[in-house]
């Protein structure tokens, strides 16, 4: 079958299509194998994008140099897009699932009676956890954030990265990006820390800790390189690049 690519970022289209044909038509999704991937959470105000974006750079070269043509791609606002697609749905409606935040009986109802779109809270969760599992499981991918170090239990190809910060140095660098006073930004960091490890939680089954995680790093001591540096050596001892 001829594949079409999208983005660097994103999935093959024919895959996800193939599968939520069949997972909106409530049938069993189709066999998929395992392949290496790496999640990156990070407690907020520590930024991961440009980590996640640069480590994928660099597990390209080294695959290439090794003659090895799988490609990798980072992942973050992709998951919530391709939910949506696969929801027919726009993103602005399924956001809050990954706000931990659950529709009341009332939004149900009212919902349910003003589109012929609607779709169950359920519905929307469960589809967002196919498509974080259909990524995961394709593998050659790093999800920043999207609960994605829940999605590894059954796959030993995997790795799972922290990073962390003392939180005064998380408020400054809130106050300096977003424009708030340290009061606002202390409440924002404290907010948004509670809505992504309850996602998390909910997504794992259980009340998580670091344990979880692979490593842990704290980014007001440890340089974005060193990071890097540090997850490839770990990445290569657990043969992730293959």
């Amino acid at each position: 079958m001829k594949t079409k690519t999208i983005t660097p970022t994103v999935i093959r289209e024919n895959i996800f299509e193939k599968y939520f044909n069949q997972v909106l038509a409530d049938k069993k999704p189709p066999a998929v194998s395992t392949g290496p991937y790496i999640s990156i959470s990070r407690e907020f105000g520590c930024m991961a994008n440009d980590i996640a974006r640069k480590l994928s750079k660099e597990l390209n070269l080294r695959s290439k140099n090794m003659g090895i043509k799988k490609e990798w791609r980072w992942l973050n606002k992709a998951i919530l897009e391709e939910s949506s697609k696969a929801l027919e749905l726009s993103p602005t409606k399924i956001e809050y699932v990954f706000r931990s935040k659950r529709k009341t009986t009332m939004d149900e109802i009212v919902e349910a009676m003003g589109t012929r779109y609607y779709k169950s809270d359920k519905k929307i969760r469960n589809t967002i956890t196919q498509v974080i599992q259909t990524i995961c499981m394709n593998g050659y991918v790093i999800i920043v954030g999207r609960g994605g170090v829940a999605f590894a239990k059954n796959n030993p190809e995997s790795l799972h990265i922290k990073l962390v910060a003392p939180i005064e140095w998380r408020v400054d660098r809130i106050c300096k990006n977003y424009h708030k006073t340290p009061g606002e930004a202390l409440k924002y960091v404290l907010q948004i820390d509670q809505e992504r490890k309850y996602l998390i939680d909910s997504f794992m089954g259980y009340d998580t800790d670091h344990s979880i995680f692979d490593m842990v790093f704290n980014r007001k001591t440890v340089s974005e390189q060193e990071i890097i540096s540090t997850i490839l050596n770990l990445a290569g001892a657990r043969n992730l690049i293959h």
